[in-house]
């Protein structure tokens, strides 16, 4: 009987296509999440707020990097249970200027490197726990941000942790389950509500569409070998409203 049980349970296991999205409540997370809802998968969101359209909602608590980490995995494990999720995508973050001499730079600072850096760390600590054996883990990085950034200070020394992240991760003895994959994608600009509003006189040929991001990752969730190579910087680049992925090499 025991064994009858646990065949059931590998067999339900493997039926059960689940995915969570870090920072779930954005404009590029609500999109990811409707999008795998609506092709019937389970999907949990995690961040400051709850998405109603998700299957279950993780809502970050805690002022420092450990008191979320520990909250976020808590209570991501007794959502999840014994079941593992085939992703994670981590496209949590936000955007503040500043050079070394502005009044905000320091506060920006930390505010940059708790929603970009903060935010991989337990996306990665999560994924080592809860994702499949040959599961998929994004984050996300940003084009300007491989190279000095001196307007974007803040900015620029979080998303380059993140791409310093994404190679870790895809190194050697990295710790997450066997044949993880790690992709980090860098976007130049997404086509948002909260970027029209700001930015209403750009050229919105140059936009990369949210339904894009979800498409991509949808592919990369379902397919392993349309993934590109571990620990890939992938840019996003849209010209004249058509979109490709780019590889930053080496």
């Amino acid at each position: 009987d025991e064994e009858i049980t646990k065949l059931i349970k590998q067999w339900y296991q493997r039926r059960v296509r689940g995915v969570a999205v870090y920072g779930g409540k954005g404009a590029l997370g609500s999109t990811l999440v409707h999008h795998f809802k609506s092709k019937n998968w389970w999907v949990c969101s995690i961040d400051l707020g709850e998405n109603s359209e998700a299957d279950v909602n993780v809502v970050v608590k805690g002022d420092t990097l450990q008191q979320q980490a520990d909250q976020v995995k808590g209570d991501f494990a007794k959502a999840c249970g014994e079941d593992k999720v085939d992703a994670l995508f981590c496209v949590a973050g936000g955007w503040a200027g500043g050079n070394a001499s502005n009044e905000d730079f320091v506060k920006n600072t930390d505010l940059m490197m708790k929603q970009s850096i903060w935010t991989s760390v337990i996306s990665a600590n999560v994924a080592a726990f809860h994702l499949k054996e040959g599961g998929l883990l994004t984050l996300t990085g940003a084009v300007p941000c491989l190279k000095g950034t001196s307007f974007m200070m803040g900015y620029g020394l979080a998303k380059a942790a993140v791409h310093q992240l994404t190679k870790s991760l895809a190194a050697d003895n990295n710790g997450l389950p066997d044949n993880t994959s790690v992709q980090c994608i860098l976007p130049v600009t997404l086509d948002t509500p909260m970027n029209r509003k700001f930015m209403a006189d750009a050229d919105f040929t140059k936009w990369t569409p949210l339904s894009y991001v979800a498409d991509m990752f949808t592919r990369w969730t379902e397919d392993a070998n349309s993934r590109h190579p571990n620990g890939s910087l992938v840019k996003i680049i849209t010209e004249n409203s058509e979109t490709k992925e780019e590889i930053v090499p080496e």
